[in-house]
Order: C-alpha cells, then structure tokens, then sequence
C-alpha cells in the first residue's frame, strides 16, 4: 500500500475532535455592531495643536478650532446614532425578531456611509495639517506669511474700518501643473458639500522649491481679498458699467465680466508684488502658441494673449513705462499676433480699447467696499518700492538679512536675484525660505 493511501486510512480512521464550548454567534455580533460605531465616532477626535509641530509653522489655534468646530457639527448624528444603535443591540439581543434585526443592519449601513462622509473631511485636515511636521514646513509658513502679509495690507489701507476675516489662509503642498485656491465659507466636494472655514492656498511642489515662480501665491491670494473684501459682485458690475459706456458690444462685455475674478486676481497680485509678479505669470501662461491663442467660451481665464497684455497696461498706469514695454515686446516676440479665427474676431478687434477700460474699472475707480478708495490706492506698488526690492534681492543673494521688507517683497527679490544671476538657484531658494520662516 502506498504511503498516501495509508495516510488517508488513517485520516478516515481518526476519531473526529471534540467540540470546542459553546459560543454564541448572533448576539455578540448585535452587540459588537454598536461598539464598533461607538469607537469609530470617537476615533474621529478633535485636532490637537501640539500633534503638529510646536514652532511657528504649525497650524494656529483658529485653523485648529475652525475645522474641529466643523467636526464637531458633523459628529451630532453619529453620537446620536451610536445611542440608538445601542438601543436597538439590546433589544435585538433580548427578542432576535427579524423587524428588530433589520432595523439594526439599516441604521449600520446608514451609520456607516455617515461615518465614510465624516471620514474623508478628517483625513483631509490630517493630511493638511500633517505637512507642518515634514520637512516642507518651513516653506509652507513662508507662503502663509506672505498670504499674511498681503490681508494685513489689504485691511490696514482700505478707507473705512472692516471685519477682521480669521483665520487666514493656509497654505499646502499639492503635485500637479497649477496653484489654486479654496475660498472661505464656499462649500467643497471634497468635504462633502460642507462650508471652507478658512481660505487654502494650494501650491504645487515644482513652485515651491522654485520660489521666484511664487507670484501664484499673491494670485490665489488676491481671489480670496475679492471675497473677503466684499468685492464679488461690485467688480463685475463695474467692469459691465465701463466697457457699455466705453461704447463695447454686449457680446464682448459679457466675455470680459465672465473673465472677472481671474483678471481681478491678476490685477490685484501685481499691485501687491510689483513688476516681478509680470515674469512669474509667464511663467505660467507662456505655453505653445495653440495655447496662449485659444479662446475658450467658457472659460473663466482671459485668453492667455491677452492676459498679459493687461499686466503690461496696469504696469504702465502704475509708473513702470520701460518695465511695461520690455515685458511687451518680450511678449510679442514670443507671439507675434493670433491667426485669424483663432478667437472671436471682435474680441481680438476691440481688445486694446477693452484692456484700458478693464485695467480702469478694476484698480483705478472708487469702490464704496473700500472706504471710497481705488484697489490701487489700497495696494500702492510705486518705484520706490521697486527699489526695496532690488536691495532685498542683492541680500538675498548674499545671505544677508534682507531687513524690513514686507514677505512679499521677497517673492520679486528671488526674481531678480535668479534672473540677474546673483547667486545660484539653490543658494537663492534656501535664503528665501531661511529668511521667511524665522520672522
């Protein structure tokens, strides 16, 4: 006999082994349901500030109240629903009736899907605020000083006293081609629906470890003032008002109100950052001409020729004539003119005369949001700002304090620091991040 056959005799042979003791399935599992929700609703705590560093780059304690604040309202039903789970396990246990059990699976998937929901927000701000404890930090409380910098200034030049928005932005890291920004109290699909509590600036890495390309962050920025400053709707009606009385068609108004935001955006960033802020969005906006020239309908960004074409109007309205012309010809040199049927024929035909009158509405006409001041009144970038920055770029070269500029001088520094060659990029980077994160 081979040995396989006498091992399977042997197997059929064996006497069965004995019963474990008895253990109940049904009601442990009904009680063990509830203790699961319960845990699982607690697991999903309020932040702590100590968890995420103790230095300057951790989240503030109005970043960490706001979200758990947040946290708080979302949990309401899953506290309550952990009580009713409760009740229903021991009624369930006490009579296993088939209404009684059901009711019991109903209220877990219902719980569950909640718990998924409640979830997903949690682990978007641990991710967030986890940042602050890698080595990004120090670049990420430098963008947020600069974000700072820019509100404080906003809010101490307006012409009549406003409320103080809090917390300020905060900024994160994301991969990817393009910065953006989540504006306070607008609800996002990545929190389910539920309202920002604060504005977040996303900056993707290659713009981080090239700091000269952080014009972006006075961009995003600058779409949180519009809000904050109470200029969402006063923008676009002003820029509707001028381009009809300016004599423009209603067809090429209503591309130029839809484009708003962006321009205002624009607009905004280079008064706050000076000329620098020119060359770091081209950085963005210089691509291939089937790019820079295609018009979309609904597109929500001024076409890419024309966008920097109101950059160089708002330099020349600013004082900066020969920055204006060279960033102009360096412009046209790359793109000498779109071919026809490339955009709208009427755009392109009355875009000048509609550069003037848009640049004029934004930044060069009284808003009652502030205090009766122009936007360029508010933000005043005049030469003799230029020329802090260009003391602040050799320093920044050198390795030396760059002294009292404004944080986001020290974008138009490293510009100019890169671009004049003083120092090499990676000396650069780490001067700026150095100089930002001790302030």
């Amino acid at each position: 006999m081979s040995p396989a056959l006498v091992l399977d005799a042997a197997t059929a042979a064996a006497p069965a082994p004995a019963p474990t003791s008895t253990q109940p399935v049904l009601s442990p599992w009904l009680r063990m349901q509830a203790l699961n929700l319960e845990r699982h609703t607690k697991g999903l705590r309020p932040f702590t500030r100590a968890e995420f560093g103790s230095g300057a780059e951790a989240p503030s304690d109005g970043h960490i109240i706001s979200v758990n604040q947040m946290m708080d309202r979302l949990r309401v039903d899953l506290v309550d629903g952990t009580k009713r789970m409760w009740r229903l396990a021991g009624a369930a246990m006490r009579r296993p009736e088939q209404p009684r059990l059901t009711a019991l699976v109903d209220l877990k998937h219902r719980a569950h899907r909640r718990i998924l929901a409640i979830e997903k927000i949690w682990d978007f701000y641990l991710e967030l605020f986890g940042q602050r404890q890698s080595r990004f930090a120090p670049w990420l409380v430098s963008c947020d000083r600069i974000a700072l910098d820019c509100y404080q200034d906003a809010f101490v030049g307006v012409g009549n006293a406003k409320p103080i928005p809090a917390p300020p932005p905060f900024s994160y890291m994301r991969t990817g081609f393009g910065p953006a920004t989540y504006r306070r109290l607008i609800p996002l699909t990545r929190l389910g629906r539920q309202l920002n509590p604060f504005p977040l600036i996303q900056l993707p890495y290659h713009r981080l470890i090239n700091p000269w390309t952080l014009g972006a962050v006075l961009h995003e920025v600058s779409h949180n003032l519009q809000t904050d400053l109470g200029l969402s709707r006063s923008v676009p009606r002003a820029i509707g008002t001028a381009l009809s009385a300016a004599g423009l068609p209603p067809s090429v108004n209503a591309v130029w109100v839809r484009w708003n935001r962006e321009t205002f955006a624009d607009m905004s960033g280079l008064l706050l950052g000076g000329p620098c802020i020119v060359a770091s969005l081209m950085d963005v906006i210089g691509r291939s001409p089937e790019v820079v020239y295609a018009f979309d309908p609904n597109g929500v960004h001024p076409t890419p020729y024309l966008r920097l074409l109101l950059s160089t109007e708002l330099l020349r309205r600013m004082g900066f004539s020969e920055e204006s012309s060279r960033f102009m010809r360096a412009w046209m040199t790359l793109y000498p003119r779109p071919k026809s049927g490339t955009f709208p024929a009427e755009i392109l035909s009355t875009a000048a005369k509609a550069i003037r009158t848009v640049v004029d509405a934004i930044c060069y006409r009284p808003y009652a949001e502030l205090g009766g001041k122009r936007l360029s009144e508010v933000f005043r970038f005049a030469q003799k700002d230029q020329r802090l920055v260009e003391q602040a770029a050799r320093r920044l070269a050198a390795g030396t304090d760059p002294g009292i500029v404004p944080e986001r001088y020290l974008i138009g520094a490293a510009r100019i620091a890169i671009d004049q060659r003083l120092a090499e990029p990676e000396v650069i980077r780490e001067n700026f991040y150095r100089d930002l994160a001790r302030r």
